[in-house]
């Protein structure tokens, strides 16, 4: 009986390790669905689920250090199932789902804040005082588009003041807005390290 005891105490320690596996798992269901919302005719059963993610277990790349461990089944189930799903969508829905699959992770992982995402849904509201275009490169109904979602977004916390370091800083912007790759290139100012991924 003390053997068993101390089994189970080992038992549970180890299930406790990998809880975010499990929640993970738990968010991917749930993103997937929602997809019904989008067309009924995507149902995925929690048989299937379970299926794919015990041959995520067995598939993945192992290792005998649990947070390592952690990372690889994530990371393969995320992507395996992802690779499974797409098959089953129209592609008119992959980038939809691909998004929806992306900020649920980040909601799970609480790298996500409601209000930027809340923001990015409904964009910009009231009145803004729109400056005199100050680019070269933008025309005026783009800066006053741009203006206005920086103005919105400018009312979130991270975000306060980037409509007028824009206006400032403009020539330092449209290094970004000339690259081939302008994902790559670092935001001007401290506004590289001021901004979450999302």
């Amino acid at each position: 009986m003390k053997e068993s005891e101390i089994t189970e105490k080992e038992i549970d320690r180890t299930r406790e390790l990998f809880r975010p596996v499990s929640f993970r798992a738990a968010v991917l269901f749930f993103a997937i669905i929602d997809l019904a919302t989008i067309d009924p005719m995507y149902q995925y059963s929690l048989q299937w689920f379970a299926n794919l993610f015990g041959s995520a277990i067995d598939n993945s790349p192992k290792s005998q250090d649990p947070p390592t461990r952690i990372k690889n089944l994530n990371d393969f189930f995320t992507l395996r199932l992802y690779e499974n799903v797409c098959r089953s969508l129209f592609e008119a829905h992959k980038l939809m789902f691909s998004l929806i699959l992306t900020v649920k992770i980040l909601f799970g992982d609480k790298k996500m804040d409601p209000d930027e995402w809340r923001y990015f849904l409904a964009g910009p509201t009231g009145q803004f005082d729109i400056p005199a275009n100050p680019t070269d490169w933008l025309g005026d109904l783009e800066f006053n588009e741009m203006y206005k979602q920086m103005a919105g977004a400018g009312k979130l916390d991270k975000l306060a003041g980037i409509e007028k370091f824009f206006v400032e800083h403009h020539k330092e912007f449209q290094v970004i807005f000339d690259s081939v790759e302008p994902q790559n290139i670092p935001l001007p100012g401290d506004w590289e390290g001021k901004l979450d991924y999302f």
